[in-house]
């Protein structure tokens, strides 16, 4: 049985996620401030966070990177910001997925459960796959079974920070800050560029890529 830590000050939503969690079969832990998440977390070692980041004590976004830095389980943000720059803020603080209030439950354990589904190590394959092609990042090689493919430098920074991340979101902002540095951070169309070059030389149909996917107005993912 999973556990889930459970962060609201909300004491109605608190108990209705809490039923809920426990209808579907999940042991759940509970939190109303941010000290008090950092303690269970630190004492319980949760499977899974539910993070709001409207809490009455400490910073919301503080909380996430202090539970990132001591915990391999996915973490939610549950949040009433709609702004995409605090989703971008959390998702590069270390959420592993952003939900706005007010959500649907359904969708919000439907990514629960995507999310425990989720290697909790980040580690790279040593020989990842996208179709037919072999990756070695360390020789910077892309073979398949007419050859190898050539990818530019800056396609290979990309798909290194990619590959790097199996299964979860990397931000649009993380990519571009990593690959083309801080002034490029509101570039975005010069990672769509890219990607869809990625795409043209690795996925089998680039139009609809199984490896290389985006996640719309928020970043981009490999799925192996």
């Amino acid at each position: 049985m999973s556990r889930i830590l459970l962060v609201d000050d909300d004491p109605l939503l608190l108990r209705t996620l809490q039923l809920n969690l426990r209808a579907r079969q999940y042991a759940v832990l509970t939190a109303s401030s941010g000290r008090e998440a950092l303690d269970v977390a630190e004492d319980e070692s949760p499977d899974a966070v539910l993070l709001d980041l409207g809490l009455p004590d400490l910073d919301g976004i503080d909380v996430l990177r202090s539970l990132r830095a001591h915990l391999d389980a996915p973490i939610i943000v549950l949040s009433g910001r709609t702004d995409p720059e605090e989703t971008i803020r959390a998702l590069d603080s270390g959420a592993d997925d952003y939900v706005t209030k007010p959500f649907d439950p359904d969708e919000l354990f439907a990514r629960l459960r995507a999310a425990l589904r989720r290697p909790l190590h980040l580690v790279r394959e040593q020989n990842p796959r996208i179709g037919e092609y072999e990756i070695d990042t360390d020789t910077t090689t892309a073979a398949g079974p007419d050859g190898p493919v050539r990818l530019t430098p800056i396609e290979w920074k990309i798909l290194t920070l990619l590959l790097a991340n199996p299964g979860h979101l990397v931000s649009g902002r993380q990519i571009l800050h990593e690959v083309w540095g801080p002034t490029a951070e509101k570039q975005r169309h010069y990672l769509r560029v890219y990607v869809a070059g990625l795409r043209r030389k690795l996925e089998p149909d680039p139009a609809h890529p199984r490896h290389l996917i985006t996640e719309a107005g928020m970043g981009y993912r490999y799925e192996p």
